[in-house]
């Protein structure tokens, strides 16, 4: 018995270990803008600067995010109830969506949700 419940707490914290070990790797947006499939559903990390800022639509704000790798303009999407301010420089960590459709032609192909923002 005590040897399943070590085994079953072990898995526990392997469980709540995993979806942080993706989160301490920094992506970039040029590489999260590939698309990577394997990422797709996982946390992720970036580091860079806040962009445009459009606050309340459909309940969250959508910021885009740069960080200078890619080509000139490059940005990716990302949702959060914060409110970050355009020009801070933060790291924010959320979830990889890849092709995601709110209707009325709003779709991206990578958007990060769910996100929480941290200054640097």
């Amino acid at each position: 018995m005590r040897k399943q419940a070590g085994i079953v707490a072990g898995l526990l914290v392997v469980a709540l270990w995993v979806p942080f070990v993706a989160a301490d790797e920094v992506h970039t947006v040029e590489q999260l803008n590939q698309a990577p499939a394997e990422l797709e559903g996982e946390m992720v990390r970036l580091e860079g600067i806040v962009g445009r800022v459009n606050e309340d639509i459909m309940g969250v704000n959508f910021v885009h995010f740069v960080d200078g790798t890619g080509s000139e303009g490059d940005y990716i999407t990302i949702t959060s109830t914060e409110l970050p301010e355009a020009g801070d420089r933060v790291s924010v960590t959320g979830t990889l969506v890849l092709d995601r459709d709110f209707g009325a032609g709003y779709t991206y192909p990578v958007i990060i949700e769910d996100a929480e923002f941290a200054e640097q």
